[in-house]
């Protein structure tokens, strides 16, 4: 009886450890788990087979761990066969197999590329079971569903070392990741050495200062910034660096904008006389290059010595935000598109592009560039990377040109992961990780045979608000391991809080390496949602539930304040303190979140327009959640409109009285965020015909600084719709200029 009950529950535990997920990120595309387990020897003895340069990798990122040596005769622990490719199957360079016996570890792949990905799922195999010495027995097939899985760093804003870049590219390494985007060149600083031109380090590797705070804030440090700059020797360094790990280093050198550092240099470039000095303020500006023979030359120049430095199949020229004011000035610049028939401003642009590419194609090469590439035609041989949504990605694919997505809304890593009151300042945007988990860079506009254009996903750390490397780490981890799952093919939104168990369990190795990640995710999250009298607010952790506490006065939360047990009903004016405790001790940041009630509070809203991806957490619903927005924090309090007017439509249910209407706008012109034009307040009866009570300015809002309330007189009414009327297109003289601008509102409220 004993011996057949033990037989039961052996039979039993290995099934459920066979369910189990390893703690591996990103995870394999397929994986048996056996019977028994490989004890981790003291020194594990290494077949002399082994891809040299890879297996010291391997000696290097576990020498605290375990010993190496080299077996001589001996059976070894580690072998490796490499596989033959044949005619009638597809194989990748980055496929690998892992087989652990309780006697062995075999590794087998096509490349070395596919060696160095298996050593990094068995790192993480070691790691996790360094205490236990026990590797389960196990069979993985793994291969990469994306052939472009990258993270990209700008250096520009602020200024990274040699030993920081290389540490950013061991942690893409970490997880598989094979692309490192280095953002070299922009307004705010050159960075890399051209030596034709010494002048773009001397005069552009510098600014007199540099923008502090929120941008709203208009301050500056008053410090000078650099010169700050990497010598072509330390970029061959870097490169080579990169290379032994299989990560490909794609440069960006900004054109036709993005350009003031490299006209502060040398202003001959520019359509008018400058002088011009790097920029001091982030945003955009309307100094860029003028599309001439000397500035052609110029560029092809430098193309040469980064061509000659950077392997990559891809060079990066920028391409984004490029303002038409100094085009449309330029006589030289309208009598090119005189000549060459060209549409306008936007096809000069292409023309810019196109003549560029067709330099970078005559060197074997092939450009990528920002989706406003797409600006007047897209180049022949162009490659796509689909930041302002998908839109662009989708355009690309369908015309057959490869594209890379990563949209602002999912891959901006220099948004807010967590509460933006908990957070470090941030340039804006809400990207938790769980966002990032669920995104999928095939757009289900496409077919089968379009997706195939799709080369993969990306993220970008732009650094305006990253003055050090700690806050590098800060900002990419955890994210960074969502993303590689996404690239890898493996996520799962719908088991998402499987993988932030495996992410928190990789956390302690993050600690090890003294990486300071950020810890999100252990916070106190809110989501609010519309209730009979008001809204609900739900409190949710990573961890478990019973340790979170709340207070509803506006007091700091202590282990002994009130348990959290069911969704909050909010029906006045208050706040919420909240946090989480473990051990009686506090575990995370204090969450505090102010609720303002009016009578539009929790109602049905139906917007005409619908925001932009990158700031529409919540949807319609955020304009009537109760939460005032932080004019300086561009979270996720607030909704985005790209050049459309807020047109919304409330529900009152029944007839209700009202004599006040309020709401907030924005003016961030830096971000191209610009206060409304006008508003207007209708109300209705039917929904459907309505009629006009109120209406603002332009001044009015102006004076009022954004800050919107409007005296209405006496109404009683079931509807309410409220028009708040986009800027329109962006003056010359301003950030992003002959673009639309946008419009952000945060609360729309009525008492």
């Amino acid at each position: 009886m004993v011996r057949a009950f033990s037989i039961i529950f052996l039979i039993v535990s290995n099934v459920f450890f066979s369910q189990k997920k390893l703690n591996l990120i990103p995870y394999p595309q397929k994986v048996n788990v056996n019977e028994g387990f490989f004890t981790i020897p003291a020194v594990i003895m290494l077949n002399n087979n082994l891809p040299k340069g890879e297996t010291e990798y391997l000696k290097k990122r576990l020498n605290s761990d375990v010993k190496f040596q080299v077996s001589k005769g001996e059976e070894s622990d580690l072998v490796y066969s490499q596989l033959t490719k044949t005619n009638n199957s597809v194989q990748n360079n980055e496929f690998y197999t892992l087989e652990i016996t309780p006697k062995q570890i075999q590794i087998k792949s096509y490349t070395k590329q596919g060696y160095f990905l298996a050593l990094q799922t068995l790192i993480q195999l070691i790691q996790d079971h360094k205490n236990d010495k026990k590797i389960p027995a196990l069979k993985i097939e793994d291969q990469p569903r994306f052939s472009w899985r990258g993270m990209h760093l700008d250096v520009c804003r602020h200024f990274f070392t040699v030993e920081e870049v290389k540490q950013y590219i061991d942690y893409l390494a970490m997880y598989k990741l094979n692309t490192f985007h280095w953002h070299l060149t922009d307004d705010q600083g050159w960075r890399i050495e051209i030596k034709k031109y010494p002048k773009l380090t001397q005069i552009g590797s510098k600014r007199k200062e540099s923008m502090i705070g929120a941008y709203v804030d208009n301050t500056f440090d008053g410090k000078p910034y650099g010169p700050y700059f990497y010598t072509q020797d330390q970029i061959k360094d870097v490169v080579k660096y990169a290379q032994e790990r299989h990560i490909t280093v794609v440069p960006e050198i900004e054109m036709p904008g993005h350009a003031l550092a490299a006209l502060s240099a040398y202003p001959e470039l520019a359509c008018t006389k400058g002088p011009f000095e790097a920029a001091t303020k982030w945003g955009v500006f309307d100094d860029v290059f003028c599309p001439k023979d000397e500035t052609f030359k110029f560029l092809e120049n430098v193309l040469d010595e980064v061509i000659s430095l950077f392997p990559s199949k891809y060079i990066h020229i920028g391409g984004d935000e490029c303002p038409k004011t100094r085009w449309k000035e330029c006589a030289h610049c309208q009598e090119l598109i005189r000549q060459n028939n060209l549409r306008d401003e936007h096809g000069l642009q292409s023309y810019f592009i196109q003549r560029i590419e067709k330099y970078v194609n005559s060197k074997g090469r092939k450009i990528i560039g920002w989706d406003e590439i797409l600006e007047g035609g897209l180049a022949p041989n162009a490659a796509v990377m689909s930041w302002t949504g998908i839109k662009g990605g989708v355009e690309a694919a369908k015309s057959k040109h490869f594209a890379v997505m990563t949209p602002g809304a999912y891959c901006y890593f220099d948004h807010y992961q967590g509460d933006p009151q908990t957070e470090p300042l941030a340039f804006g945007g809400f990207t938790p990780l769980d966002k990032v988990y669920s995104y999928n860079p095939i757009p289900e506009e496409l077919n089968a045979e379009q997706a195939k254009y799709i080369l993969g996903v990306q993220a970008n750390l732009w650094t305006e608000y990253v003055l050090d490397f700690k806050q590098v780490q800060y900002q990419i981890f955890p994210r960074m391991m969502a993303l590689s799952e996404v690239g890898w093919g493996t996520s799962d939104p719908k088991n998402y809080k499987e993988f932030e168990g495996r992410v928190i369990n990789e956390f302690k190795m993050l600690d090890k390496m003294n990486i300071n990640y950020a810890k999100s995710i252990y916070n106190i999250s809110g989501k609010v949602t519309a209730a009979e009298n008001g809204v609900s607010y739900e409190l949710s952790t990573s961890q478990n539930p019973d340790g979170i506490r709340y207070t509803m006065d506006g007091t700091e939360p202590s282990v002994n304040s009130q348990t959290y047990k069911n969704t909050i009903p909010v029906s006045k004016s208050l706040t919420i303190k909240s946090a989480y405790f473990e051990n009686e001790q506090l575990k995370s940041a204090i969450s505090s979140q102010v609720f303002t009630i009016s009578k539009t509070t929790g109602k049905k809203i139906i917007l005409e327009h619908q925001p932009g991806e990158n700031y529409s957490f919540g949807g319609a619903f955020t304009l009537v959640d109760g939460i005032i927005g932080n004019q300086k924090q561009l979270g996720k309090t607030w909704l985005g409109f790209p050049g459309n007017d807020v047109v919304a439509t409330i529900d009152f249910e029944k007839k209700t009285p009202f004599s006040e209407v309020y709401f907030n706008t924005l003016d961030n012109k830096g971000s191209w965020i610009h206060f409304a034009k006008s508003a207007q307040v209708f109300v209705s009866e039917d929904g459907t015909n309505f009629k006009m009570i109120k209406e603002i300015s332009k001044d009015e809002i102006l004076s009022a600084k954004g800050k919107i309330k409007l005296n209405v007189g006496n109404q009683n009414s079931k509807y309410i719709k409220i028009r708040i009327e986009n800027a329109g297109i962006i003056p010359a003289g301003n950030p992003g200029a002959d673009s639309k601008a946008w419009l952000f509102v945060d609360e729309i409220g009525a008492n």
